[in-house]
């Protein structure tokens, strides 16, 4: 079930509150909420957003290019 676009707008990072991008991903869960200042991921299980600081996972360059090029589309 994916988010509702009125909750994606309103989410913030727990950790800078600032905002999140929502996306969807071609490998792992089919989406994410990502803060690309501090460049972690939050997944969404079954539509909820989990977003709790020790479950987020960092990721590198390499993903971090990916995820932005998939924002912008």
């Amino acid at each position: 079930m994916p988010l509702d676009a009125f909750l994606t707008e309103r989410l913030v990072c727990p950790q800078d509150h600032g905002p999140l991008l929502h996306l969807d991903t071609d490998t792992g869960p089919d989406e994410v909420l990502y803060n690309p200042r501090l460049r972690v991921v939050y997944r969404v299980d079954d539509g909820i957003p989990v977003l709790l600081i020790p479950e987020a996972r960092p990721v590198d360059d390499t993903e971090h290019d990916a995820l932005m090029a998939r924002s912008t589309r």
